[in-house]
């Protein structure tokens, strides 16, 4: 630090050798900061050349005062404070001379906004300099006025800027009719005072008053439905005649760009053009000829052509068009995909998206330009147009646009494959009109971007090989096939190794073969070598280990002389350090061992699974998907709308507008919600592998080989819960077990040992459990209901039940009932607690609360008090709703909750 202000004493003496006082040039200043060669330095100066300007503006030195407000300036744009001398503006405004008054209006615009109440005190300035005789002076108030003008002095000098724009001088003209712009958006009431005055503009030959006069009346359209009606009335013929002079204009210097006659002019009218014929067949007869000879008489080797054409297409698109000048439009487009400029062919594309809903015909005479568009070495070219290629397909084209974009996937670049993968998978599902079109098409993309394909896409293609008997023999030969060239291709192995599990002995004996297939020549050893390679290779993912283990198990039962080979295979995994994959060696290896009487029936072919509820199931969870995308970027607290029952970490904001007690943090609700993701998880009937991170409570179910048998009643289906993860503002919760693990239920157990939750009867298969296992922990105990909250437009009951094993945890029925006479929309209800209960709330049964009482929306809570008789339950609770479109806030406290919970 001493250093540093040596330094600034010995750069300070070094000023002060020449006196750097008020009377020192703009340029000597910035000569003098320039050189500074450290930010110290340069606040010296600063602080020093401040000073003494203060000393200036108290003793009122008129003679350097537009010096000094310039060095002001200059040091503002520094970002230093200069609000000392906002007076100083209004002094030099106020002097007679043209360099005082150039200066003061630059700071007044510089220095201040619209906000400042000092600005009131310069209206009578303005008022004064408007009226001036010298033009020059009257262009500077103009200016001024045009970019810092409030409401309140819009008001009072408008009409010296009306009687403004009918003056000779066109300088004065432009500039009036750019402030008038500035007046008509702070006051929209004063539109109707201009509408006349800009259409007479429009008569006008000077290209600048012209291009002001048409953003004004381009303004007016936006302020004023009135003045829109006024103006397509009055100007149309205007307006196409001056686009027609502009067009057919010679050479002229002064408005010549790149050989192009004023395409700023063109452009302006063009889009005037388009807000006047959107909507209005009338006006847009009127100009298609004029937008026609536009059109094809632009030069399009000029990028000032291309943007004339480029406007010229929109307007065409926006206005009510013929069918001809649109096809003329979309081929320019066209012309432009063909463009070096990576620009040119991006807009073009974005326009063409735009275009399909207007005539999607035209557009696909593009189709071949627009496939090679999605080849481009440019990533945002080619996301671009795999959207147009994806809104160009229907029943007619699907075929070949899928073949073009599934060769492509051999060179695409390894950033765009997942893109271009989840495309070709949509249309595929979308247009498929024969299945084995679909299947050939989806091996095609397992094979060369399996490692892209997501597992609902997966899980998909397994309800239609399940649904789909005439084809599973040619569908595993297939997968076969293809599983032996594309190994490393993980959706793959899985499909693959769960057609070879369910339809091996098709496989060995070529069963279901179609007319034209070649037989494949594979025998029992083959089936189960391919699928211990692929159990080698993915020994680290659970998933696709779990597939295998369970494909070689099925394969013990199609092919008992593997039996052996199998349960080796099996056994090599008993201390995998996959937990899951583990316990599945374990329990499989006892099947072989111990139950060969019983094997066939577990291991029967899985009965066909159901796609109607499949597809239900999935519309759900992408309908899900798109909620929380789109309300991923309301996180603010005042405006949260997530649907009810999604999860949401609950953040210290949240927890500050709920007002929860000093206990801690609130609870994070959970939700079980299904995700694309978890579709393979059921079908494997994983439970145990989701990651805690997800903040999603896991359903399924901990009896894998049930679940996966299909044995019995899942604990599920009885309502039991399976467990519970830790999230974050929650103490660690117990996992309650539903069932017996899997490897007691295969003998372990004794009688005397067997545990107290429900087990089915079904599981009888397997001995070491009796059938008449005991159901009283399904009985529940009750209490009272209560009313937790009551206004003049809602109620809300809870009803409670408990069960006798575990007093902590509490199922709260809550019903949500609308007293009033409109219906609430979009409601939403949100619970915090303290830090000792964990909460989870199960979704709502609807969104919409019908007036009057005439029905109710109800929803579950789950409710666990880890100081269960220490602490009683506390809550609060927030509901948001919208009533006629308007939102609508309630919250309260729950405080009456029966004591014992």
């Amino acid at each position: 630090m001493d250093t540093v202000e040596k330094i600034v004493e010995d750069f300070a003496s070094d000023i002060a050798l020449s006196p750097f006082s008020s009377g020192t040039s703009l340029r000597e200043m910035i000569r003098a900061i320039r050189t500074c060669k450290t930010a110290a330095e340069e606040r010296a100066v600063v602080r020093r050349e401040c000073a003494a300007i203060r000393t200036a503006i108290s003793e009122n030195e008129p003679v350097l005062r537009h010096r000094n407000m310039a060095k002001l300036m200059f040091i503002h744009m520094l970002g230093y404070p200069t609000h000392f001398a906002q007076m100083e503006c209004l002094k030099l405004i106020a002097a007679t001379g043209y360099p005082e008054k150039r200066v003061g209006y630059l700071g007044l615009m510089l220095l201040l906004d619209e906000r400042q109440e000092v600005l009131m005190l310069v209206t009578n300035s303005l008022k004064q300099d408007l009226n001036h005789t010298n033009q020059f002076i009257v262009g500077l108030a103009l200016c001024a006025l045009g970019n810092i003008c409030s409401a309140e002095m819009a008001r009072d000098l408008s009409p010296e800027v009306e009687s403004l724009m009918r003056t000779r001088d066109v300088n004065t003209k432009k500039k009036a009719a750019l402030c008038s712009i500035r007046i008509v958006r702070k006051v929209p009431d004063l539109a109707e005072n201009f509408m006349g005055l800009a259409a007479s503009l429009l008569k006008e030959k000077h290209h600048g008053v012209l291009i002001s006069a048409i953003q004004l009346c381009t303004e007016l359209c936006k302020a004023s439905r009135d003045a829109l009606e006024y103006l397509r009335k009055n100007c149309i013929e205007g307006l196409v005649r001056i686009l027609r002079d502009v067009s057919n204009s010679s050479y002229a210097p002064e408005y010549d760009v790149s050989g192009i006659v004023d395409p700023f002019l063109h452009i302006r009218v063009l889009k005037l053009l388009r807000i006047l014929g959107q909507g209005d067949a009338d006006c847009s007869e009127y100009m298609n000829d004029i937008l026609a000879q536009v059109a094809t008489k632009t030069e399009s080797n000029k990028n000032a052509g291309n943007a004339i054409l480029y406007e010229c297409v929109q307007t065409i698109m926006g206005i009510e068009a013929t069918s001809g000048l649109r096809v003329l439009a979309i081929n320019i487009l066209g012309r432009f995909l063909s463009n070096r400029d990576n620009n040119i062919r991006y807009v073009a594309l974005n326009m063409l998206m735009r275009a399909i809903a207007v005539d999607a015909l035209a557009v696909q005479r593009h189709r071949t330009t627009i496939l090679e568009c999605v080849k481009d070495a440019d990533a945002s070219i080619r996301k671009r147009a795999l959207e147009l290629v994806y809104l160009l397909v229907n029943d007619t084209n699907v075929k070949p646009l899928t073949k073009e974009l599934i060769d492509y996937l051999n060179i695409a670049d390894p950033d765009f494959i997942g893109d271009l993968t989840v495309k070709i998978c949509s249309i595929v599902e979308k247009f498929s009109q024969e299945k084995l079109w679909y299947l050939d098409q989806m091996f095609k993309v397992l094979s060369l971007a399996g490692n892209h394909v997501k597992d609902d896409i997966c899980y998909a293609l397994i309800v239609v090989l399940s649904n789909t008997a005439e084809l599973q023999g040619y569908s595993v030969r297939s997968l076969y096939k293809a599983l032996q060239s594309f190994g490393k291709q993980g959706s793959l192995v899985r499909v693959a190794v769960w057609c070879i599990g369910e339809y091996g002995e098709m496989l060995v004996n070529n069963v279901g073969m179609l007319d034209g297939e070649e037989p494949v020549k594979v025998t029992e050893s083959d089936a189960v070598g391919i699928v211990e390679v692929a159990l080698n290779r993915y020994s680290a993912d659970v998933t696709t280990g779990a597939m295998c283990l369970v494909a070689l198990l099925k394969l013990s039962s199609r092919f008992p002389s593997m039996s052996e080979r199998v349960k080796q295979i099996v056994a090599q995994n008993k201390e995998n350090v996959v937990l899951e994959l583990q316990q599945r060696s374990i329990e499989f290896t006892s099947i072989i061992q111990r139950h060969q009487s019983i094997r066939s029936s577990l291991l029967e072919r899985m009965p066909v699974l159901d796609e109607a509820s499949y597809l239900v199931k999935r519309a759900t969870a992408t309908q899900a998907t798109i909620s929380a995308d789109k309300l991923a970027p309301t996180v603010t607290p005042g405006s949260l709308k997530l649907p009810n029952g999604v999860a949401k970490p609950t953040s210290a904001p949240l927890a500050d507008l709920l007002d929860l007690s000093s206990d801690g943090a609130p609870a994070s609700t959970v939700a079980s919600t299904t995700t694309p993701n978890d579709f393979l998880q059921d079908l494997l009937g994983i439970g145990g592998v989701s990651s805690s991170t997800t903040g999603v409570t896991s359903t399924a179910s901990t009896d894998i080989l049930m679940d996966l048998l299909s044995i019995g009643s899942s604990p599920s289906q009885n309502g039991t819960p399976v467990t519970d993860f830790h999230h974050p503002g929650q103490a660690e919760s117990k996992p309650v077990p539903a069932v017996p693990e899997a490897i007691d239920l295969l003998g372990s157990l004794s009688p005397e040992t067997k545990p107290t939750p429900v087990v089915p009867q079904g599981m009888d298969l397997l001995d070491g459990l009796s059938s008449n296992t005991s159901v009283s922990g399904l009985e529940n105990t009750t209490h009272p209901s209560i009313t937790a909250f009551q206004s003049a437009t809602l109620k809300i009951t809870f009803d409670f039940k408990r069960k006798p094993g575990n007093p902590r945890e509490t199922t709260i029925h809550a019903t949500f009932t609308n007293l009033t006479s409109s219906t609430f929309t979009d409601f939403i209800f949100q619970a915090a607690v303290p830090k000792f209960i964990e909460l989870r709330l199960d979704p709502a049964s609807g969104n919409t609360v019908p007036a009057n009482g005439n029905g109710s929306v109800t929803q579950g809570l789950n409710v666990t008090n880890n100081q269960q008789g220490q602490k009683p339950l506390a809550m609060r609770i927030r509901m948001s709703y919208k009533v006629n479109g308007k939102d609508r806030l309630e919250q309260g406290q729950v405080s009456n909750f029966p004591s014992g919970l």
